[in-house]
């Protein structure tokens, strides 16, 4: 609904005497009067009586509760105005204003006594309080009710998808609605593994990215989802029709890991592949968590990368498009906020919350000219209306924000579909929307929660404590390291504790392995997740023999300790290496290896390469 102007009246009085005789004629008749006025004068006299006290009051009663609402968010607003999108968010609905007639408002309802517009010409009603009113009302009329964000501490397994079918016999629309089950990612100990994954990935030379968009290549993607935990959200995809094949989903995760190491530092381009920097080598030898937490607040700063540019379908980003685009960390800020106001480990629905942001004000611009953005081809599918307080554009931004970054960092656990039945709810107000298999490939996100890690690098807490995995299964833990599963199946969230520290073999059974734990104990997993995860799972003590195989490993991950990388140096003969290794100038920073060589730790290296000039040496490049 639009209105030719937003200026505040300082009286009725002054509201009134700039609409037409004709508007105010209307404006009599919801009065309880039986005169007839014809002077313009006398109309505004008399309907500014009845806007003040017990009159007032009395015309405010006769509102229904959705007017009512409308009238109590303007009373309560800083100037008095009434903001259609945040009330509809909120209330689910719009006050009724009148009735129309060919388009246009035929007969003001009694909103129209309250609310103003400077156009005499216009037949809408305004949307401001004149101040005198604005003041008065505050008087009497009740604060609005207070919005709480919709949340639930079940998890939700099936989603409503509503198809509307044309019935050619009836020639009616008819609405079916299918459940569908939804998929569930619990991200926290998953981000974990997946960061010291592709740190190891790129420590090994295997991950190259366009010098140019910084983007993987295809075949460095395919290098990384096997190494994901779980791979990516839609690796085991299947589409069930065939012109969906011509709409693929893509990589979410796979892409995101190495955008994210380089925009928050942990690597940067050598070439054409991927080398981790200091810090990123650092984070090989430090808690996962932490190295999350500073990559998080990284992320939310960087300039690098936008996240709007993964939204394939609306074109036009890279020419004209591209000067209207708003500054990426801006927008972000808004979705943290909200992100911190929500409750840790309670289920929240996606479209919830994007009413919720709306309905508080929380609210961004992706683009200042979205008229160069468009669907399909330019001058077929352009977002001429896209600009403003939230349109498709937001939403879109906001599902790929939460599910390709937040939850890839393991801040958010994930309930989604396939974005092919998922839903915008934007999406008809386009033209061309309708043809395309889907706007984005996050479409499919329905809901998340935040979680323990999540609550840590929100701000929430300042110290990380990890979920613990709720166990549903039942358990046998044998003698022989032997973990039958005996009830209900494994959980995903269980199977991915188990596979850190078990080999499967059957589908019932997995044998705890030494040499699996060791590794996921040098991934940074602790020994507390598997002691808990069979001590809730199994209906009988622990037998000694696995309370031994996990005090063994507490004492085999403990033996040594990573000090971090090193640079090996080769001296041509034992003498200059004892000298080097013992001069007061470089003894700091390096230590002898044999007779002949010296290490030098990475975060001292610069040190030691001045000190050894001013000792008169220099390293030569093999």
């Amino acid at each position: 609904m639009a209105y030719s102007s937003y200026e505040q009246f300082s009286t009725v009085t002054e509201a009134l005497s700039q609409r037409n005789v004709d508007y105010l004629k209307k404006l009599l008749n919801l009065l309880p009067i039986s005169h007839k006025l014809t002077r313009k004068n006398d109309l505004v006299k008399e309907i500014a009586t009845h806007l003040q006290g017990k009159k007032l009051r009395a015309i405010w009663n006769t509102l229904d509760p959705v007017q009512q609402a409308a009238v109590a968010e303007a009373t309560y607003s800083i100037d008095g105005q009434f903001q259609a999108l945040p009330f509809e968010a909120k209330y689910g609905s719009h006050p009724h204003w009148g009735e129309r007639k060919y388009g246009y408002f035929h007969t003001p309802s009694a909103l129209g006594l309250f609310f103003y517009t400077s156009n005499r010409y216009s037949s809408e009603p305004g949307i401001t309080l004149p101040g005198d009113l604005h003041l008065e009302l505050q008087q009497f009329v009740p604060q609005p009710k207070k919005l709480t964000l919709k949340t639930s501490k079940e998890k939700p397994t099936l989603w409503a998808m509503e198809r509307i079918l044309y019935d050619y016999q009836s020639r009616t629309e008819q609405i079916i609605t299918e459940h569908l089950p939804i998929t569930h990612v619990e991200t926290e100990r998953v981000a974990h593994q997946d960061l010291l994954a592709i740190l190891r990935l790129i420590n090994l030379g295997k991950v190259a990215v366009s010098d140019k968009t910084y983007l993987p290549s295809a075949a460095t993607i395919k290098t990384i989802s096997p190494h994901l935990q779980g791979g990516d959200y839609y690796d085991e995809f299947v589409p069930t029709e065939d012109w969906q094949e011509n709409h693929p989903i893509g990589p979410i995760k796979s892409l995101a890991w190495p955008l994210i190491v380089q925009a928050t530092g942990l690597a940067s381009l050598s070439g054409k592949k991927l080398e981790l920097t200091p810090a990123g080598q650092k984070a090989l030898g430090t808690d996962p968590a932490k190295t999350l937490q500073i990559a998080w607040k990284k992320w939310l700063k960087t300039r690098q990368f936008d996240e709007l540019r993964r939204i394939d379908q609306i074109k036009g980003q890279t020419g004209k498009g591209k000067r209207g685009l708003t500054s990426p960390p801006n927008r972000r800020s808004v979705i943290l906020a909200a992100l911190q106001g929500c409750p840790v480990m309670e289920w929240i629905d996606v479209s919830d919350f994007r009413r919720y942001m709306i309905a508080t004000h929380q609210t961004f611009v992706v683009s200042r000219n979205p008229e160069n953005l468009y669907f399909l081809e330019s001058g077929y599918g352009d977002l001429y209306d896209a600009g403003s307080d939230w349109s498709i554009l937001q939403s879109c931004y906001l599902r790929c924000f939460l599910l390709e970054y937040a939850a890839t960092l393991g801040l958010i656990d994930v309930g989604y579909v396939s974005p092919y039945d998922g839903e915008v709810e934007e999406v008809n107000d386009y033209w061309g929307a309708d043809n395309l298999a889907f706007v984005s490939r996050y479409d499919g996100l329905v809901c998340f929660r935040v979680n323990a890690l999540g609550a840590y690098c929100l701000g929430s807490v300042t110290q990380y404590t990890p979920t613990a995995v709720a166990v549903e299964s039942t358990l046998r833990v044998l003698p022989n390291l032997d973990v039958i599963v005996t009830g209900q199946p494994l959980t995903s969230a269980e199977t991915l504790v188990l596979e850190l520290y078990a080999k499967q073999e059957s589908d019932v059974v997995w044998k705890l392995n030494r040499e699996q734990a060791l590794s996921s104990l040098a991934s940074g997993h602790g020994l507390k997740d598997l002691q808990q995860f069979l001590e809730k799972g199994s209906l009988d003590p622990l037998p000694n023999t696995v309370e031994q195989f996990i005090a063994d490993l507490e004492t085999r991950s403990q033996s040594l300790v990573d000090q971090g990388t090193a640079r090996l140096i080769e001296c041509n003969d034992p003498m200059l290496a004892t000298l080097i290794a013992n001069d007061s100038r470089t003894k700091k920073f390096c230590f002898l290896a044999g007779d002949r060589h010296l290490v030098v730790p990475t975060d001292g290296e610069t040190k030691f390469r001045n000190a050894l000039r001013k000792l008169g040496y220099s390293i030569s490049l093999s």
